[in-house]
């Protein structure tokens, strides 16, 4: 059963969130929860078949469209826009709002934090200052980014209208995805190799809009705050952590970001992270042709954490 509410936030800025849950009538304590931070120029609504799988399985899903996205972006009035300053981190806080709430509701239930794409930088970030409040994480088709490329991103979008869209950063972060997909038919191909999946973000509206310069600097400013090696101290070494992505994926730059990635945190001291790289995988493993082997791991993943927690 989904359900959807808002969720206010300072400012008069109204978050709409989404829960899925199994039918009241079925009156069963639910064996875990999982949040999902979704990722860029997408909404929470994509994770709708994911959830309903998770929800056969006894598990409580709740995800929210962030700022600039989904309805919340439409309620804001422009998609792909996010606040007038620190947008990034005004989206970690919301996740964070949203846990909080969460937890009201179900205090001893495990809860789990899955971060796909930008979704995955927000997890990370989120975790470098509240990985108490999780169980575990799991990052999905995440990256690295050098803080040379950052920076120069960051000058470039600086330079730029903040609330206008900005074909050009769009440009300079995505023309060169699409490079290694044999017999390309889209500029989106390299999302996932399901032409149906492909073509529903196509045709969604609040899929695959240009978002303005001043999206970009936030999110070059996350970027640069993920990858800080003081911040990720920070994190309990005992987090549990499953990176999964795609081998063919663009944004893990073809699996060198990925490891790099997982270096970052076994430097921080993390005890417990997991590297799975998915053959011939692009960028979104949960609309993949082979998703049900990919909604199987993450079910295992969650399910074995939890006996040894038991």
């Amino acid at each position: 059963m989904e359900n959807s509410f808002w969720m206010m936030r300072p400012g008069n800025v109204k978050i709409h969130v989404k829960k899925w849950e199994p039918q009241a009538s079925m009156n069963i304590e639910p064996k875990a929860i999982v949040q999902i931070a979704h990722g860029m120029i997408e909404h929470i609504g994509r994770y709708h078949e994911f959830a309903d799988f998770l929800v056969d399985h006894n598990i409580l899903v709740y995800g929210n469209d962030h700022r600039g996205h989904g309805l919340t972006g439409e309620k804001q009035g422009q998609l792909g826009y996010l606040a007038d300053e620190n947008g990034f981190e005004k989206m970690t806080d919301d996740m964070v709002a949203l846990t909080n709430q969460i937890k009201q509701d179900y205090p001893d239930t495990p809860l789990f934090l899955l971060g796909h794409s930008m979704g995955s930088f927000l997890a990370r970030h989120y975790i470098q200052e509240h990985s108490h409040l999780i169980k575990g994480a799991i990052l999905s088709g995440t990256g690295y980014y050098s803080w040379l490329s950052t920076t120069t991103a960051m000058k470039i979008a600086e330079a730029l209208p903040p609330k206008e869209k900005s074909p050009l950063m769009n440009t300079l972060v995505f023309s060169a995805y699409n490079k290694r997909i044999q017999n390309k038919t889209t500029d989106f191909d390299w999302l996932t190799g399901d032409e149906k999946s492909v073509q529903s973000y196509m045709d969604d509206p609040y899929c695959g809009f240009i978002p303005t310069a001043g999206f970009f600097k936030d999110l070059m400013t996350g970027l640069s705050i993920i990858h800080n090696h003081k911040n990720n101290r920070h994190i309990r070494s005992d987090l549990p952590m499953l990176i999964i992505s795609g081998a063919e994926d663009p944004v893990g730059n073809y699996t060198k970001g990925v490891w790099k990635t997982a270096e970052i945190y076994n430097k921080a001291g993390l005890d417990h992270v997991m590297t799975m790289l998915m053959d011939n995988g692009r960028h979104e493993l949960l609309n993949e042709q082979n998703r049900d082997d990919i909604y199987q791991i993450l079910l295992n993943w969650i399910a074995g954490l939890k006996r040894k927690n038991a």
